[in-house]
């Protein structure tokens, strides 16, 4: 899967605070993703990332 720093997820549930919005800000192993409402930042595993990504957007576009 091609996602890459600074791109924005949208992913199929939604952070406690009702937003489902994430931007990536470090992709190895883990991914760090911080929420796009609350900037709450979050670490989880790649596989989990990548199986719960619904929309990926990247520059504004949807890829």
């Amino acid at each position: 899967m091609d996602v890459r720093v600074n791109d924005i997820l949208e992913m199929k549930k939604p952070h406690p605070c009702g937003c489902n919005r994430f931007t990536v800000e470090r992709i190895g192993m883990d991914f760090k993703i911080r929420c796009e409402n609350c900037a709450h930042e979050i670490m989880l595993p790649r596989g989990k990332v990548e199986k719960n990504i619904r929309k990926i957007f990247r520059d504004g576009e949807k890829i």
